[in-house]
């Protein structure tokens, strides 16, 4: 089983497109997949039509009085699962706070759910905090959206810096550009400058267009109601990056 988080210090970059859309090209190539919304906001859950609440809320889930699978849903595609929001996830540090080894907890509570899934996704909500570093030590790759400015670039210098910090666990950390203008003479130019200084910038690029966020209106992956728009072909890209990046293998026999 690999784990794929979309996070990123700042917020509104395009992580939840992301996640939603590698899960379903995962899904589509044939592993058996969970995303675990982890936005108190519930983006991810409101996408794929899932009610955003967990009964007992995320304490029963990180506490262990509700088993994950009890709070898994079935989406509309094969082989694609949800692990809901809800809205106390927003209290979610407070619990980790008061859990045994919290920047493990994330990890042992998926690590029982690898012979049910091959890939699991987690959607991150923004920020640093206990939450965030018990995904780094969850995560084998990071999977970091930067719209390209100045600014972006620096929030990545920071996150890569902060899990230089980490104690043993370190996940493979894989930029690569979101909602980019190429008519913008900034995206332009760090797109092109940024790869060449970094060898953990994918080649794939995800640009600002109106189909991506018609995802909204029809609650479903652009992958799968414009699979052949060129939105739906720079997020097959991304997938196929961040499944070599990742070392995952081939999906189980008779999967696809």
């Amino acid at each position: 089983m690999k784990t794929f988080a979309t996070y990123n210090i700042k917020g509104g970059v395009g992580k939840t497109a992301t996640a939603v859309n590698l899960s379903y090209l995962a899904a589509r190539d044939g592993y058996r997949v969970l995303l675990w919304d982890l936005d108190p906001q519930g983006a991810a859950s409101f996408l794929f039509r899932i009610r955003p609440r967990v009964k007992g809320g995320g304490k029963a889930l990180i506490r262990g009085t509700r088993p994950l699978d009890d709070a898994i849903k079935a989406t509309d595609f094969d082989n694609l699962d949800l692990l809901p929001a809800d809205f106390t996830y927003r209290n979610l540090d407070l619990v980790l706070d008061a859990a045994k080894k919290p920047a493990r907890r994330l990890g042992s509570l998926l690590a029982p759910l690898s012979t049910e899934y091959d890939v699991i996704f987690l959607d991150c909500p923004p920020g640093i905090s206990l939450l965030s570093e018990s995904v780094l030590h969850a995560a084998d790759t990071l999977l970091v959206p930067l719209i390209p400015t100045t600014l972006s670039v620096r929030t990545l210098d920071q996150l890569t810096e902060f899990i230089s910090g980490l104690d043993e666990s370190r996940p493979t950390i894989l930029a690569f550009f979101s909602m980019i203008d190429r008519r913008k003479r900034l995206h332009r130019e760090i797109s092109q400058q940024l790869p060449a200084q970094r060898d953990d910038v994918a080649a794939a690029a995800i640009p600002s267009l109106t189909l991506i966020e018609q995802m909204s209106v029809r609650r479903t992956p652009v992958a799968a109601f414009a699979p052949r728009s060129a939105a739906a072909r720079r997020y097959e890209e991304l997938w196929q990056e961040a499944r070599e990046r990742g070392k995952l293998p081939p999906p189980p026999p008779g999967t696809w």
